[in-house]
């Protein structure tokens, strides 16, 4: 049997590394795609595998293995290095016959193993990007990260703040501006009054979480989010007397890049659910405390709303930049 080996930290898995192992299965009767590990990565180690997993998933000849990276020794030459990955390698994988390539280890590394290397793309001119790029700069290289790995990089930003300050419009507007999903408020969707219970305040806190999760998955750069449930919390505390623990648990699985604190220098427009129109200062100095009591930092947004529109997206300008 011709066995192939691809070797990688995949950190991340970009579509260099899929178009490496896609060429290596084509020359190979079996390919094993060894990502190696540590407990200090910069991404999570079963995050990755499980982007390489779902990638290769229909090629029954692609095995992919994890290996935690406790053998490697940076301190000496290449050549030396190689014949320590070799070493491991034959300790845990059947006999090699090819190594595929793209980096200068690749020749010393297959001579180490008694294979062939077999290079491809050494000067990265079919795909011109490396991990290391992505990571500095995820939104420059977009168009080389796989639908899979995409959600890792998307920023997260949330439009907090009292009733009536323009979340829903400024989320939706974004949504349009910047090409991407966006979440909105579950409790409009779910109440018709504020006479609600614990379990309906849970309802409300995991439908927001559910849409969250879901608007993710196919968010392009951005995800614009109408509250989180930080302001669930507070009109659970306010309404039910109480923050139900179901809320602090989703609260820990929902992070924001951005808040954008939504000021109250706007008019009050009513409808059937709202009803602080009378405290609206009182409840900016609630929102505020609640952002400063986790040491969230946020932008506030504050003036008519084109005045608003502009601030964020200058703002997110600026993150499209930097990323």
């Amino acid at each position: 049997m011709k066995r192939g080996l691809v070797i990688g930290k995949f950190m991340p898995l970009h579509h260099g590394h899929i178009a490496l192992i896609n060429y290596a299965a084509e020359r190979c009767d079996e390919l094993i795609v060894s990502m190696s590990y540590t407990h200090y990565d910069a991404i999570n180690p079963q995050l990755r595998f499980s982007w390489l997993q779902h990638i290769f998933s229909s090629n029954l000849f692609i095995k992919c293995y994890l290996i935690k990276d406790d053998f490697d020794n940076e301190n000496l030459p290449l050549y030396e290095r190689t014949k320590l990955w070799a070493k491991r390698i034959q300790q845990v994988y059947p006999p090699i016959s090819y190594v595929f390539s793209s980096e200068s280890y690749g020749e010393p590394f297959a001579e180490s193993l008694a294979a062939t290397h077999i290079p491809f793309d050494v000067t990265r001119a079919l795909v011109p990007v490396s991990a290391t790029l992505i990571r500095t700069k995820p939104f420059t290289y977009w168009n080389f990260i796989p639908d899979i790995v995409r959600p890792y990089f998307v920023k997260k930003i949330c439009f907090f703040g009292p009733e009536s300050t323009g979340k829903t419009y400024m989320a939706s507007r974004m949504s349009a501006i910047f090409n991407t999903q966006w979440v909105s408020e579950a409790a409009r969707a779910m109440l018709t009054s504020n006479e609600f219970t614990k379990t309906d305040i849970i309802k409300i806190a995991t439908k927001q979480f559910q849409d969250y999760q879901t608007k993710l998955l196919t968010a392009n750069k951005f995800l614009f989010c109408d509250t989180d449930v930080i302001t669930t919390q507070i009109y659970s505390q306010h309404y039910l007397g109480e923050v139900p623990a179901e809320l602090l648990n989703i609260e820990l699985q929902t992070p924001y890049d951005i808040y954008f604190l939504m000021n109250i220098d706007v008019p009050w427009i009513a409808d059937y659910i709202r009803d602080f129109g009378d405290r609206r200062n009182i409840m900016m100095e609630i929102f505020t405390a609640q952002l400063d009591k986790r040491k969230i930092l946020c932008k506030v947004v504050s003036g008519s709303y084109a005045e608003r529109e502009q601030q964020v997206i200058h703002t997110l300008n600026e993150m499209l930049m930097q990323y």
